[in-house]
């Protein structure tokens, strides 16, 4: 069944504000009943997007209206390793903040952050085990 036109307007739009915006309006969405949850075609949640991207204020609406800050895209990758991966420092910090897993996904926050040398947050994420 194909998706109408608008619907996948809507979605497309949707996905960009959780990239790019100052998060207010995919705020109001959510608010309306859009699932803070909802994934596009590759598995990546409106939350994934904004820390894959770097996007602290739509991160702050998302974790505060309940997204799933462990939530793996359908490639396995988690919000934290991505954000590790892409350097956006205060994105780790705010996911770590709202209970992000050091241990999801393949690879792990953990496995990412000695990936690319960062032995001092691979440190700080392995005392989060077990939290």
């Amino acid at each position: 069944m194909a998706t109408p036109d608008d619907v996948a307007q809507l979605a497309s739009k949707l996905f960009d504000l959780a990239r790019s915006s100052d998060g207010t309006e995919l705020a109001a969405y959510i608010d309306q009943g859009v699932n803070v949850d909802l994934m596009n075609q590759d598995g990546n949640t409106f939350l994934m997007l904004a820390a894959y991207s770097g996007n602290v204020a739509a991160l702050d609406v998302l974790i505060a209206r309940g997204a799933d800050v462990n939530r793996l895209n359908d490639r396995g990758q988690s919000p934290l390793a991505g954000a590790i991966f892409k350097k956006e420092p205060e994105v780790v910090d705010k996911l770590i903040a709202a209970g992000a897993d050091p241990d999801a996904g393949h690879p792990t926050a953990i496995e990412c952050a000695r990936m690319f040398g960062q032995e001092e947050l691979a440190a700080r994420l392995e005392a989060l085990r077990g939290r």
